[in-house]
């Protein structure tokens, strides 16, 4: 209750920042499975373009949001779970730090101090005599076995050789894991019958034609070919919160939607998305 709630308060307030105007060219609002596919200037994109759906689009529609901006403090991790439903996506992968393990000594470090060896023990004089080199009872068994004639005696055995030791094999190692896949979430939302809103060039671009679309889009469209495309250009969302703002400006915004376009048989995937993001510069000037 308390996030439909705050859903109508958002959209109230969007709309009258901005009044969200969609324009529909090609196709009209219908609710099929779709895959929105718009120009990225600003973070507040995703808002505008959930805004200017209408009621029966916006609950079967899934719009993407990085993590590290929109789940980086608990109310918008909130807002974006509760009333917007959206995907959370990763624009970086992150590393493990195993760098800190092997890093080497800081040259400013003071070393140890080192620890004095104990004083050798002294030995006292002694007047005993020293002790004969040979045993004499050695050289008494030598005499008597001259002596009587007796066999030599058998030569000692041959010392025994200790066991060789072989180490046992290291075990192998356990393959790192795969990098996770960033699509993941938007497949695992279009196999579970959700649309999805998506911004192919990956991050927010500063000129006035969208920068170079990323493959994502073209792997989405070859896994779902029966999920509709729909190009869409947002007008004026970078003057309402410029890159590096946090207060919006009051300015009319539009949101056009043109028509669906598909992956041709054969079609390789820089031409398409050099198709797709010509269609939605097309719509720039509509």
């Amino acid at each position: 209750m308390l996030a439909k709630l705050t859903g109508w308060l958002l959209l109230g307030f969007v709309r009258l920042l901005t009044g969200a105007q969609a324009r529909w060219y090609g196709c009209p609002p219908k609710a099929e499975q779709r895959i929105y596919f718009a120009n990225h200037q600003s973070h507040a994109d995703l808002v505008m373009i959930w805004a200017a759906l209408p009621e029966e689009l916006r609950s079967i529609t899934r719009p993407i949001a990085a993590r590290d901006y929109w789940a980086n403090t608990p109310v918008k991790r909130w807002i974006t779970t509760e009333v917007f439903n959206a995907v959370y996506v990763e624009r970086a992968a992150t590393a493990p730090a195993a760098a800190a393990a092997t890093e080497p000594m800081q040259a400013d470090s003071a070393p140890e101090p080192a620890v004095a060896a104990p004083p050798a023990e002294r030995i006292e004089p002694s007047m005993e005599p020293l002790l004969p080199a040979t045993p004499p009872v050695a050289e008494a068994v030598n005499e008597l076995q001259g002596e009587l004639d007796l066999p030599a005696p058998p030569p000692p055995p041959p010392p025994v050789a200790p066991p060789i030791f072989v180490a046992e094999p290291a075990p192998p190692a356990e393959p790192a894991p795969p990098p996770s896949d960033p699509l993941a979430p938007l497949v695992e939302a279009l196999r579970s019958g959700d649309s999805i809103i998506i911004f192919p060039e990956g991050t927010r671009g500063h000129t006035g034609e969208p920068q170079k679309f990323k493959s994502g889009l073209y792997t989405l469209a070859t896994m779902f070919p029966d999920v509709v495309l729909v190009p869409a250009w947002i007008d004026n969302v970078q003057r309402v919160m410029p890159k590096g703002e946090i207060v919006p400006v009051p300015i009319l915004c539009s949101v056009t939607f043109g028509a669906p376009i598909r992956v041709e048989d054969g079609e390789e995937r820089r031409p398409f998305l050099d198709r797709a993001r010509a269609a939605v510069i097309a719509l720039r000037d509509i």
